[in-house]
């Protein structure tokens, strides 16, 4: 998906969230194994997503909005 397609991120964002206490709210092997994948893939996803806003802007603004430093935001997400 380019920056010149529109999501709805707040809506998204509220589904996970409901789907997430779904699966949370069975007392499931599976479940809980999928919200350990989850986890993972969620994780990487932050890469990602790090790695792209500091393409298209930078670190610091990375950092600020993780309430983080630069420097640590770096050394946690700058490497793929």
């Amino acid at each position: 998906m380019n920056s010149s397609e529109s999501i709805d991120v707040a809506g998204i964002e509220a589904q996970a969230e409901s789907l997430l206490g779904d699966l949370a709210s069975v007392p499931d092997i599976e479940a809980f194994q999928a919200l350990l994948r989850l986890q993972a893939k969620i994780g990487e996803s932050l890469g990602e997503s790090a790695r792209t806003l500091a393409e298209n802007g930078s670190w610091a603004a990375v950092a600020q909005v993780a309430g983080t430093s630069r420097q640590a935001a770096w050394q946690r997400w700058s490497a793929k």
